[in-house]
């Protein structure tokens, strides 16, 4: 299965940027996760329909009203078809 793996960057931690992407992400169907990282950066990993993976790109690129991104990385990888099931916020 398709995956996109984001790492966002800037005042993303501390805004609710995980559960509003979860929220959004849950809209889309997608299944995957939200996690907070260690260097201050949020690592998004969302499996499904690459339209709407694009459609929570965007949505990662600007984020929740309290947020300021300033860097968005994108990566498309392949994993497998039963490895996320719902999409959730880690740690």
């Amino acid at each position: 299965m398709k995956a996109v793996r984001l790492k966002v960057s800037g005042k993303v931690q501390g805004v609710f940027y995980r559960e509003e992407t979860r929220q959004k992400a849950a809209k889309l169907g997608l299944a995957g996760y939200a996690e907070n990282k260690r260097d201050g950066t949020v690592e998004v990993l969302a499996c499904g329909d690459e339209a709407k993976a694009k459609q929570l790109i965007e949505f990662c690129k600007v984020g929740p009203l309290l947020a300021k991104v300033d860097k968005v990385d994108v990566e498309y990888i392949d994993v497998p078809d039963d490895e996320y099931e719902g999409f959730w916020v880690k740690g």
